[in-house]
């Protein structure tokens, strides 16, 4: 898969970069349909790619993972398989950034987290945020897919598409 719904020019270094990150996830993922294995190949290539871009580099991720529906308490996330310092182990829906995103079940931007109601500090050096729920085809949320930044602002609207087609990708790859 080379498209990504809604880059409709992608001249721009960003929409290209993320072009290149689609197709090398769709690399990783084929043949493989095991949740834990897909998103920790996932979230460790989005955390060295977007480190290692030239475009970023004035915007430095500090924490790319995934939190799934506890099937043990379906109000609530847990934490899966990330890249980053230890992280929180269970949110609930409506709780902070991830958890408003799961209620919501739509991407949430966040410039500046310190300024979100209710945000959640599981890494201090965090000060922007960007999550993704991960849905299924019914429209429920099955998790969010959530990714920090050490510098605020570090999030725009080609991060979203770009983050919300790799989390279709995912759920599309992956029996949950």
């Amino acid at each position: 898969m080379s498209f990504i719904p809604g880059f409709h020019n992608t001249t721009s270094p960003k929409r290209q970069f993320y072009m290149d990150l689609m197709l090398q996830c769709t690399g990783l993922l084929q043949g493989q349909r095991n949740l834990v294995t897909n998103t920790a190949n996932i979230s460790s290539l989005v955390y060295h790619s977007l480190l290692e871009t030239p475009t970023r580099a004035d915007k430095p991720v500090n924490w790319v993972g995934f939190y799934f529906q506890d099937s043990t308490n379906p109000d609530s996330l847990i934490l899966g398989p990330f890249q980053g310092k230890p992280a929180c182990t269970q949110i609930t829906f409506g709780r902070g950034v991830c958890g408003t995103a799961a209620k919501d079940a739509k991407s949430v931007v966040v410039a500046d987290v310190h300024e979100f109601p209710g945000h959640i500090a599981c890494d201090a050096a965090s000060n922007s945020e960007i999550v993704v729920p991960l849905k299924a085809a019914n429209g429920g949320v099955l998790g969010v897919f959530d990714i920090d930044s050490s510098v605020k602002d570090a999030f725009d609207d080609d991060d979203r598409i770009g983050l919300e087609a790799i989390a279709n990708l995912v759920v599309e790859a992956s029996d949950f």
